[in-house]
């Protein structure tokens, strides 16, 4: 007699869990810029000195970031998942806020 094989219960929850798996496909999480707005009045040393402090640029990376915002109005100083941008847009306005200057920033969704 030929035997045939049952598959258990635990068997077929499993196939059915790897064809779940095979169906679902994993999307990647939205991307958000930070931009850097010019203005004139917050002076160039501390906007350099910001974005070496909060995106943890060289100072090359940071005078070149500065100079894009002040020559045409906004520059982009990374991008991040939606929480990390939050926090480094925050961490921007309460550094300028406490030195008591008006440099801002915002998000702008990644396409």
């Amino acid at each position: 007699m030929s035997e045939t094989k049952r598959k258990s219960y635990t068997d077929f929850n499993v196939e059915l869990l790897e064809k779940e798996k095979q169906k679902k496909q994993v999307k990647k999480p939205n991307r958000y810029q930070v931009i850097l707005i010019n203005d004139d009045y917050t002076p160039q040393e501390f906007v350099v000195y910001v974005l070496a402090i909060v995106f943890r640029k060289s100072m090359e990376e940071s005078r070149q970031i500065m100079w894009k915002a002040h020559t045409e109005g906004s520059a982009v100083c990374g991008v991040y998942s939606l929480d990390i941008a939050r926090t480094k847009v925050e961490d921007v306005h309460r550094l300028a806020d406490d030195a008591g200057h008006p440099l801002q920033c915002q998000l702008a969704k990644e396409e």
